[in-house]
């Protein structure tokens, strides 16, 4: 399938029709993303009243980078979210920008990276991040399917901004962090089980969940319920002062 052809508004229309809620269309988009660029990983930032979070991701790498950069209040993916302009980063080792997280995304196997802004100049401005593992990886890369992705992420948010109020919106991105942090504490649960790496970890789920035909998120809930005795909870988010 080609990139002119694999993502057009036909296969767009079917996402909608098989999702039931945002965050399973921005998952499917991040998906496709990751599917598409063949990046390490991909992430979807939201920035609602000032915070920044990671609504959904694919990959292994995307969290601990898109969080290094909300630690430190500046990055490319913030930028990008910030400005409303494309952000391509060449090689992270030639970069003297953004304090320290260049050489942390190095040392996480990362060199280069591209963000693509997504509801622009709105109270819920955000970017889509790609991460890849060799340098000038988006250099020469066809970008028309990507930004066409980042195009229907924006449309989505502004869509669930029109249908739903403030804080059924808020309860959505909210539910999208509590399903994060369960695959989060899963991966650590294997990790530990196994002695691999986080990446050789959410294979081993991903590769179960989709025997299993079950939502990667749902495994995760089973996984540390049947280890721990009871469903596993995740920090509430609070508005800030």
């Amino acid at each position: 399938m080609s990139s002119d052809d694999a993502y057009d508004s036909s296969h767009i229309t079917q996402w909608l029709l098989e999702t039931d809620s945002l965050e399973d269309f921005l998952q499917t988009l991040a998906d496709a993303t990751l599917e598409l660029s063949r990046a390490l990983g991909t992430g979807l930032t939201l920035e609602r009243d000032g915070r920044p979070l990671t609504v959904v991701s694919a990959g292994t790498v995307a969290t601990k980078l898109d969080e290094k950069q909300y630690g430190q209040d500046d990055g490319p993916c913030l930028q990008s979210l910030r400005t409303g302009e494309e952000l391509r980063v060449d090689d992270m080792l030639m970069e003297t920008r953004w304090g320290d997280y260049p050489v942390y995304a190095a040392a996480c196997g990362v060199r280069s990276s591209l963000s693509l802004p997504i509801a622009a100049h709105t109270h819920t401005a955000g970017a889509l991040n790609l991460y890849a593992a060799p340098p000038d990886a988006f250099e020469h890369a066809d970008l028309t399917a990507l930004r066409a992705l980042a195009a229907q992420a924006t449309g989505a948010v502004a869509l669930a901004q029109r249908i739903t109020d403030t804080q059924e919106f808020a309860d959505q991105l909210q539910q999208a962090m509590r399903h994060r942090s369960v695959i989060d504490q899963a991966l650590g649960v294997v990790m530990g089980q196994r002695r691999c790496t986080a990446e050789d970890a959410f294979g081993v789920l991903r590769s179960a969940s989709q025997h299993r035909n079950i939502k990667l998120r749902d495994l995760c809930t089973e996984l540390i319920t049947n280890l721990t005795g009871r469903p596993p909870t995740a920090p509430e988010l609070r508005p800030r002062p």
